[in-house]
């Protein structure tokens, strides 16, 4: 018998969110080490980068939790928060970063994967995005990796069929670098990352 897991949703602006950062962090790292991302990350840049949630009020965190620990959790704000390098694409395309909403992730341990969690991530920020009323899009960004990356594992599916799955559509044309240090690098390097969009 699986335990069942609490879904909390936390805006930026919730006091209760600032408890979650230091798990948040931790989180991050771990699953970020596993492919495709390969992430060599510290504490220290996580809690800098989970800063900008707690700066922005309309950011939204729902979180999974296992008896109080988090287990899972999916991030999203406008895209006018973010960073350059995520605003950039659609700029340049002529889409205004205020009509976007960004999806940051939707990240979980690998125990708690196939309980349907993720479409309770994924309907808790389209749901606080149609709240705040004026955004035309959402998006998300994913790492591209080549089929012969030496770290695929066997077997590996990436999630695009769950994206679909959700109603996004790969935009190939829209396409950003993002630098981190991976696991065997010596110092951060860039990433070409691809966008996905929904129109709402």
């Amino acid at each position: 018998m699986t335990t069942p897991i609490e879904i909390r949703v936390l805006t930026g602006d919730a006091p209760a969110l600032r408890d979650y950062v230091a798990d948040l962090a931790r989180l991050r790292i771990t699953v970020f080490r596993e492919f495709p991302y390969l992430y060599d990350g510290s504490l220290d840049y996580e809690e800098k980068y989970l800063q900008t949630y707690l700066d922005c009020a309309e950011s939204v965190v729902v979180l999974a939790l296992d008896g109080g620990q988090v287990v899972g959790a999916s991030t999203g704000l406008p895209l006018e928060y973010e960073t350059e390098e995520f605003k950039r694409p659609f700029a340049a395309a002529g889409l205004a970063p205020s009509s976007i909403f960004y999806c940051g992730e939707s990240i979980l341990l690998p125990a708690y994967r196939g309980r349907g969690l993720y479409k309770q991530f994924f309907g808790g920020r389209e749901a606080h995005a149609r709240r705040l009323g004026r955004f035309a899009r959402m998006v998300l960004c994913a790492v591209e990796r080549p089929l012969d990356h030496p770290r695929r594992p066997p077997g590996y599916q990436p999630l695009d069929a769950i994206w679909q799955r959700f109603g996004y559509v790969k935009r190939p044309d829209l396409v950003t670098t993002f630098d981190w240090k991976e696991l065997d690098e010596d110092s951060a390097s860039p990433k070409r990352m691809v966008f996905w969009e929904k129109l709402l």
